[in-house]
């Protein structure tokens, strides 16, 4: 009669560990490091395609401190360029911030609190000196636009609120040119240069702007010193101070249609300065405010 083997359950220690030899152990080991390399590409992948956050305007959000020390600097700036141009700027700060101050100082000397008022008196010293030094380096600025081709573009593009403006819609070889403006008035065209020449512009614009623009008023100007023209200086005001007949959402809607007209006919200097020079992104701040 045949005998049958016997059977022993426990394998033997060598060929336990067949199952885990050397191949299948350098596949585990080559498994978990293209798994941690994996997520360490994902992590550094993640934090380099982290879309950076937008404000309002679509724009990356910039850090507070940061913004101050840009509007610091443009400031610095523009009180550099002013005080080339206007040597007694210092000295009407200086007389500014001490009359403005003396005489907070002096109204808490006579209520018995100098020292309790002594931080108001200095603020509002600071802010006088401020705004001689807004006032002086807005004429400044001015002065030196004055008569050179492009000066009612870059007036016009620095105003305050939603102002649409696109510039040289129309013009001459002689530099005459007409400047479109849409807002809450509605249409304005600003005309510089020649009288002459600009009304025949403004003319053959506004003839081309009512076929779109239907019953949407339509304003026109001219700027100079002459009678019935608008001084550069007052131009900005001038044109804020027109009534209000749109809403946001028409203008929007006008904005649209008036993408049709196209834009600019021709190139206008964007605010040239006596040699050559551009106006800054400074002084244009100092003049917004």
């Amino acid at each position: 009669m045949a005998r049958s083997k016997p059977t022993d359950s426990s394998a033997p220690p060598g060929r336990g560990k067949a199952a885990t030899g050397p191949g299948t152990a350098g596949r585990g080991r080559s498994s978990g490091g293209a798994t941690a390399a994996g997520a360490t590409a994902a992590s550094e992948k993640g934090r380099q395609g982290k879309a950076p956050k937008l404000g309002k305007d679509g724009q990356p959000k910039v850090g507070r401190l940061k913004r101050v020390g840009n509007q610091f600097r443009m400031i610095k700036q523009a009180y550099s360029l002013t005080r080339k141009n206007d040597p007694r700027l210092p000295w009407l700060m200086l007389i500014a911030f001490v009359a403005v101050a003396g005489v907070v100082e002096l109204l808490a000397v006579l209520f018995g609190a100098p020292f309790l008022m002594l931080p108001l008196a200095i603020v509002l010293g600071v802010l006088a000196a401020m705004i001689v030094f807004g006032r002086r380096a807005q004429g400044s600025a001015y002065r030196q636009v004055e008569g050179q081709p492009g000066a009612a573009a870059w007036v016009l593009e620095g105003m305050r609120g939603d102002w649409r403006v696109t510039s040289g819609v129309a013009g001459t070889a002689q530099l005459d040119t007409v400047h479109r403006v849409l807002g809450r008035p509605g249409i304005v065209l600003v005309g510089e240069g020649s009288p002459a020449r600009v009304r025949g512009l403004i003319a053959q614009e506004k003839k081309k702007i009512a076929r779109v623009v239907g019953d949407t008023p339509i304003y026109d100007l001219t700027v100079g010193d002459e009678e019935g023209q608008v001084p550069l200086r007052k131009l900005s005001t001038h044109v804020m101070k027109l009534p209000r007949n749109l809403s946001a959402a028409e203008v929007n809607t006008l904005g649209r249609r008036m993408a049709a007209l196209g834009g600019p006919k021709m190139p206008v200097p964007g605010g040239p300065l006596p040699g050559g020079r551009q106006m800054s992104v400074s002084q244009r701040q100092v003049r917004r405010r």
